[in-house]
């Protein structure tokens, strides 16, 4: 990877402009190894934000660095404008600083060709979808945005978007509408498909998209349903990178190491993993030459990510804050919690089989050490967001087989629990907070007047369709030993309820 060459005095000179080519970047940077100009576009990224910018555009610059090809990314932003305000007068550049044991390390990503905010110009959205050229469409967009149902697999047609979009579906909004018309207008002017790139949180998420997907479309097109069910690939992916909400600090560290203002810099972790079922008909980037570890199954090592880290990111975010921690390495000093979540994540390994070349005490040590990295500056009230969306797959999920194995539940009762008490909006010491969550009307409505009473509380949460299994719900031992982990929380206060626990 190349340096910047030109001297910190130079580079301070040019500090108030703003960065937008690799030209002037203060030495000790990391650029881009390939001519930028030299590679056309074969990836559309729908939602690219700090996530998508610490990941996926990083594999593909430096899939781009070991093997070139034609496969720069256009970016599209659904909903917001910031990001796109940021990057399009930086022509896609952007910092990211690497914050790891042995200090920060900057690098300029040139992989982002451009941006384009859905908003202002849904046509220039729904046309980057149409370039022959494109070859996949990833998505970050966050559990929320897909509206599908994930135990029928179909669409959700209460779903804000999904409703407008089967309504206009010559002028999507949302994701799933947008793939449709694209693969539906591709189909019918002869151009050969993308392949469907899901990167978020989901259990088997290619598949879970694809379900949505065909269901979508044949509520609109039968026929063009069932070419996507035959024609179309839906890779499944594995992503972990803990990547905190940029700052004013981000944006200043970035100016000081470039030597140029950057309004979309960004901040992660030196971890960086990202496992892909490798079923590209169409051709991809040379990822595994960047270090993506592409399978033929992705799922188990899904399974253990969503159980294992993000399973006990989402307990620690409950008890963090209702404990007032701010931040997770600040968290990680309380002793307490650090054993809760050691126990937690050794419960949540049971439930998992065997993973060849995985080591799951290692794994678990590995990720204590990752939430205690003292340069992540990673926001609790970031991580406790979408409870109702998270829950599922990351605590109720190996709840529910640990029941039917005989395991023990008691840590992902207490999960439960202590997510509950966040659902009251206060900590213990009556700082309120807002509680960011697609269904929080629904929540605020059941449990009014019950917040003293973890009884009347836990089965007012317990009765939100759609949240529990069946398989929990039908369970007296299940749902008892969450009231009595809530009543605990309620009457004697978190750190009580965690010291019986361990």
């Amino acid at each position: 990877m190349k340096t910047g060459a030109s001297s910190a005095a130079a580079a301070s000179a040019m500090s108030s402009r703003r960065l937008h080519s690799l030209e002037g970047i203060c030495a000790g940077v990391d650029l881009p190894a390939y001519k930028r100009e030299q590679h056309a576009v074969g990836i559309v990224h729908i939602g690219v934000g700090a996530f998508h910018r610490a990941h996926q555009a990083v594999y593909t610059d430096d899939a781009l660095a070991h093997a070139g090809g034609d496969w720069r990314i256009v970016g599209i932003s659904l909903r917001g404008t910031s990001v796109v305000d940021a990057l399009a007068p930086q022509k896609g550049l952007y910092t990211l600083l690497i914050r790891g044991e042995g200090g920060t390390q900057a690098r300029v990503v040139g992989s982002l060709a451009g941006v384009i905010a859905a908003v202002r110009n849904g046509q220039a959205a729904r046309d980057a979808l149409l370039d022959p050229n494109v070859r996949i469409v990833s998505l970050t967009v966050t559990e929320k945005a897909y509206g599908i149902d994930r135990r029928s697999r179909s669409v959700d047609q209460t779903h804000p978007a999904i409703a407008h979009d089967l309504t206009h579906p010559d002028a999507p909004t949302g994701v799933i509408g947008m793939i449709v018309h694209a693969l539906r207008r591709r189909r019918s002017s002869g151009i050969a498909p993308f392949t469907v790139l899901c990167c978020d949180n989901l259990p088997e998420n290619g598949r879970l998209l694809r379900a949505g997907v065909i269901d979508f479309a044949s509520r609109l097109d039968r026929p063009l349903a069932k070419w996507i069910a035959q024609d179309i690939a839906f890779p499944s992916t594995m992503v972990d990178r803990i990547t905190p909400a940029s700052s004013e600090a981000t944006l200043l560290e970035a100016k000081a190491r470039t030597g140029f203002e950057d309004f979309a810099a960004v901040e992660t972790e030196a971890f960086n993993q990202w496992v892909i079922e490798d079923c590209f008909p169409a051709g991809r980037p040379a990822w595994d030459q960047a270090g993506v570890l592409m399978v033929k199954d992705v799922a188990p090592y899904e399974r253990m990510k969503l159980r294992m880290l993000n399973g006990a990111h989402s307990l620690l975010a409950y008890v963090g804050n209702i404990l007032d921690y701010r931040y997770v390495r600040d968290a990680m000093q309380d002793g307490l919690m650090v054993a809760l979540l050691r126990a937690y994540m050794a419960q949540a390994a049971k439930t998992l089989g065997r993973l060849e070349g995985v080591d799951f005490k290692q794994y678990e040590d590995a990720l204590i050490a990752r939430f205690s990295n003292p340069a992540i500056a990673h926001e609790i009230r970031q991580i406790a967001m979408d409870g109702t969306e998270k829950l599922p797959q990351r605590i109720l999920a190996p709840a529910g087989e640990a029941l039917a194995n005989g395991q023990d539940i008691r840590l992902f009762a207490f999960a439960v629990a202590a997510w509950m008490r966040h659902c009251l909006g206060a900590s213990e010491t009556g700082r309120p907070y807002e509680l960011d969550d697609p269904r929080a009307a629904e929540i605020r409505v059941r449990i009014k007047g019950k917040e003293a009473d973890a009884s009347a509380l836990a089965r007012a949460l317990l009765d939100m369709p759609g949240l529990f299994s069946p398989d929990l719900l039908q369970s007296l031992a299940w749902k008892q030993q969450v009231i009595d982990q809530l009543a605990v929380m309620l009457s004697q206060g978190m750190r009580r309820a965690m010291s019986n626990l361990i």
